[in-house]
């Protein structure tokens, strides 16, 4: 089967808003082994949004459309798919009765606007959304292609992909589909990533095997077709394969794990704890570390200590130091790590002081120049069990926050370093 996705919104035409539910239907599509072969954003014209519909029905066996089918005159999908298919548009009792009773159970009164979205095309299947006022529909056209209308709101779409698509489309895909199993990766560069999975390609498969890179982080993906099955096997055997090859440079093996969430549940297993002190990245750390639920198990605190005047009161980092090596050096970064940490009374403490840009540069410290410091149990000198200081100088590519972003991905991935016991190499 061959699919086309259209998006309807004048608002994703412009800066703003970006097209995600496209992604998340392509998606669904990929594990059916459903070909996606279009994709397209059309504003909020009726007549517009009628003649690629029309196109589409005509060259595709599904057509997926979010968006426009709310209660407002600009949501003109409804109109638009009546036009397309030239049947008329009729008002299902059972559909409005479901609108005033989800009104009502947020002790609110319907207005009269929320009437247009249930308005259902002649013919067509009502797609519950449980989670909305609008619902969707499911249209079969003369040739026997199918036309799926869903919402725009992205939360409401997830539970109808998969309530309502996805139940459709494998009950057409025989149990087969194509799947995508994720290894992730912090502060490698891509063509380094490249060079250590490389004999994967003729093993697994050149088409199978992709990287894909953003800023401090890689995504290394390895695709498998077949039925669940053949699928859970076969994905199984690749992503330990690329395991194998990676190595301990790999933190994450499913999509939605991130950095911060696999540092937090490495705290949380030791029983440490964490504060952060942090300059150039302005307490992007901090605020990473916090996005996981469940993070003051781990996470004591932070200070964002901008001027020397802070970094000497809140820190203890002596004048006398700043006074010779300046803030961004690694001395200061290293007696911010400890600072903190001692400040705080957390067992690790992370320095970051920097030059983040575009101005502040110098010859000697560029813009992009940052230190950054992981303070924490280790031994001294005599063996004794004391503060281990490890420090890393590093320049980042890029703008503020590309910067800002890279020193932050980089003091995670020395912390998941040090918690897990592995050297820093590259």
């Amino acid at each position: 089967m061959q699919a086309a996705i259209l998006a309807v919104g004048s608002e994703l035409l412009g800066t703003e808003r970006l097209d995600t539910n496209s992604l998340k239907l392509t998606r669904a599509l990929e594990r059916h082994g459903v070909e996606l072969r279009a994709k397209s954003v059309i504003g909020d014209s009726e007549e517009e949004i009628a003649t690629a519909l029309r196109s589409c029905l005509d060259r595709y066996g599904l057509v997926l459309v979010t968006g426009g089918l709310g209660p407002t005159a600009d949501d003109v999908t409804r109109e638009a798919a009546s036009a397309a298919l030239g049947r008329g548009l009729h008002a299902d009792a059972e559909v409005l009765a479901g609108i005033e009773r989800r009104f009502r159970e947020h002790g609110l009164r319907m207005p009269e606007i929320n009437r247009r979205q249930a308005l259902i095309v002649d013919g067509a299947e009502v797609v519950s959304n449980p989670r909305g006022t609008a619902p969707g529909q499911r249209l079969t056209d003369e040739r026997g292609a199918t036309l799926f209308l869903f919402p725009g709101v992205p939360s409401e779409l997830v539970g109808m992909i998969a309530e309502s698509l996805e139940p459709w489309l494998a009950e057409r895909s025989g149990g087969m589909g194509r799947e995508t199993a994720t290894l992730k990766i912090a502060c490698l560069p891509e063509s380094a990533v490249e060079e250590r999975v490389s004999l994967a390609y003729a093993e697994l498969g050149r088409e199978n095997v992709t990287i894909l890179a953003s800023p401090s982080d890689i995504r290394l993906c390895a695709t498998a077709q077949g039925t669940d099955e053949e699928r859970r096997t076969r994905l199984a055997a690749m992503t330990a394969r690329l395991a194998e090859l990676a190595g301990d440079v790999v933190y994450a093996y499913r999509e939605e794990d991130t950095l911060e969430a696999v540092v937090g549940e490495l705290l949380r297993k030791a029983g440490r704890k964490l504060a952060t002190a942090e300059s150039c990245t302005g307490g992007l750390v901090a605020e990473r570390i916090t996005r996981v639920p469940g993070s003051s198990d781990y996470f004591v605190g932070g200070e964002v200590t901008y001027t020397n005047e802070l970094k000497a009161r809140r820190l203890g980092v002596s004048a006398d130091l700043l006074a010779a090596h300046g803030a961004v050096s690694e001395p200061v970064a290293r007696a911010m790590a400890e600072g903190v940490r001692r400040e705080l009374g957390s067992d690790y403490g992370i320095g970051v002081t920097g030059v983040a840009g575009p101005g502040g540069g110098s010859a000697e410290k560029p813009v992009g120049t940052v230190h950054i410091a992981l303070a924490g149990p280790g031994h001294g000198a005599d063996g004794e069990a004391g503060v281990e200081i490890e420090h890393r100088r590093v320049r980042f590519p890029g703008d503020r926050e590309r910067v800002r972003l890279h020193a932050s991905q980089l003091a995670l991935e020395m912390l998941r370093r040090r918690l897990l016991g592995i050297p820093f190499r590259t």
